[in-house]
């Protein structure tokens, strides 16, 4: 069922200056700095009937914010009410759905609109798009399905056979009964959060834990009534300086890896299972976790700690790679999500014919982490080289917000579609690799979703401190941008009856 927003447009959108693929926190931001600087010809196109991106999708038990909950909220728009210190993943829903409510963002939502393509029309300047609800002409797409939107499913022999249920996290079932045998495949941030829940509501549960995670204490807690958060500025002051020990062999590292070995000695006294649950890598090298009861988690009677991916499944036994047999009634997948190879990109076509995902086969790749050559007009946001392992995702999303409103700007005053050049992009991309041939990313002798499979390239993090980012980034430059070269001379926006002032809706 569609959620309800009073104003929210249900026909057919029509043709637009800025399409924006995703209602999620990029998708939503976007929007509401557009409406801030006047600009309302726009519209948002979601698959799903509702808003929130991962926070929307994400519904397990235990699901919240593995950040401090202050750091979590649009810097233009704070969440001063948040009621934890790492928010759950509903609060953080029910705040995207009011900002969508007090920014006005309903009648440029496109709900239930899923982008089936969108192609380069190099004669107009403009992105004609293919959607469920119909086709669509924009002269700007700004892409923000974000990198935890398409769930991994792992190859298991048997897996479709299972007479019990099966699922993703992100695709949580909620009338799941209590007092079934369950199985959770994955050590994750998602399995972290999600174990200790299912355990107390589960006959038993069996964790299959490939590789280790490096787990942190989180100190979490509940806000008393009218206690004062915590100020932005000095945790975001304090998430940078955990950068450092994102450098390979520093002492920062060496301190970070210490904090978590002593955390596991401190919840974990049998050396037997202390032992299974070490890794033999850098801490950072995967997404560091926090949790002060996952580990306690694993240590009740109930629950099993298998260190082995599944084999294969039997009827309604998982059988793990040790020769391991458990029956279940229940396998959670806990398994991560497309983040390297993301799907979208086979629907974007720029000029020439050519695919955002035949362009990144080599692994994805950018100017700025938000423009692509060869693909006009076109801004991916989370995209390339956009997260952060330190800090707040909304750190770059935000001067990324930045970069494409100011390349609004600069479309308006020359009527030029932007595209960055191949040279801007080749040397970013080398910078990016040269800046993360010293972090643990690479160094730090793990595998992770960060790392593109094939080239073993840093893809998904910006290899330094948020504010660097946001400096260098959060303002459009055109210097690093060639004029598009049109087929035909003098086709412009106005010729499609399109300005960037124009009402969507």
């Amino acid at each position: 069922m569609t959620a309800a927003y009073p104003d929210r447009h249900d026909g057919p959108a029509p043709d637009v200056d800025v399409a924006v693929v995703g209602a999620g926190l990029a998708g939503v931001g976007l929007g509401a700095r557009l409406r801030r600087a006047g600009r309302t010809g726009f519209t948002v196109l979601e698959r799903a009937d509702d808003v929130g991106g991962t926070w929307r999708d994400n519904v397990y038990p235990g699901v919240a914010c593995d950040i401090p909950s202050a750091l979590y909220s649009y810097s233009f728009l704070p969440q001063p009410a948040w009621s934890r210190v790492f928010a759950p993943g509903a609060e953080i829903h029910r705040y995207v759905r009011d900002v969508v409510r007090s920014e006005g963002l309903a009648p440029h939502l496109r709900l239930g609109t899923d982008l089936m393509g969108a192609r380069w029309d190099d004669d107009a300047g403009a992105w004609r798009l293919t959607t469920s609800r119909g086709p669509l002409t924009a002269r700007v797409l700004a892409t923000a399905v974000g990198r935890l939107s398409e769930p991994r499913v792992p190859e298991i022999p048997g897996l479709g056979t299972f007479p019990g249920q099966v699922f993703h996290s992100a695709r949580w079932d909620r009338e799941v009964p209590a007092g079934l045998r369950v199985a959770v495949v994955g050590t994750g941030a998602s399995a972290v959060q999600l174990v200790p829940e299912v355990a107390r509501r589960a006959a038993s549960v069996v964790v299959l834990q490939r590789t280790p995670p490096w787990v942190l204490p989180r100190g979490d807690r509940a806000y008393a009534p009218g206690e004062t958060p915590p100020d932005r500025a000095a945790l975001a002051a304090e998430a940078e300086r955990l950068f450092d020990a994102r450098i390979a062999g520093t002492r920062a590292e060496a301190e970070l890896q210490q904090r978590a070995r002593a955390h596991l000695r401190a919840q974990v006294p049998d050396p037997a299972l202390r032992a299974l649950l070490t890794p033999d890598y850098a801490v950072g090298c995967k997404r560091a976790l926090f949790s002060d009861d996952w580990y306690p988690a694993l240590q009740q009677p109930h629950v099993t700690l298998e260190p082995g991916a599944p084999l294969a499944v039997e009827g309604s036994t998982l059988v793990a790679a040790s020769g391991a047999r458990y029956e279940v009634d229940v396998i959670v997948l806990a398994t991560g999500f497309e983040t390297t190879r993301p799907p979208f990109a086979h629907l974007v076509t720029g000029r020439e014919g050519r695919t955002l995902a035949e362009h990144w086969v080599e692994g994805m790749t950018s100017h700025a982490s938000t423009v692509v050559h060869g693909f006009p007009n076109l801004f991916v946001l989370d995209g390339p080289n956009a997260g952060l392992g330190h800090h707040s995702a909304l750190e770059v999303i935000e001067a990324q917000i930045g970069y494409v409103l100011g390349a609004l700007d600069h479309l308006d005053a020359t009527g030029e579609p932007l595209e960055v050049s191949a040279a801007a992009e080749d040397a970013y991309t080398r910078e990016v690799d040269r800046r993360a041939a010293g972090t643990v990313w690479l160094r730090g002798g793990c595998r992770s979703w960060y790392v593109d499979e094939r080239s073993n390239r840093l893809t998904l993090l910006w290899p330094g401190r948020a504010r660097e980012f946001g400096e260098r980034f959060g303002t459009f430059d055109p210097a690093p941008f060639a004029a598009v070269a049109h087929r035909q001379a003098g086709h412009r926006m106005d010729r499609l009856g399109i300005t960037p002032g124009q009402a969507c809706g």
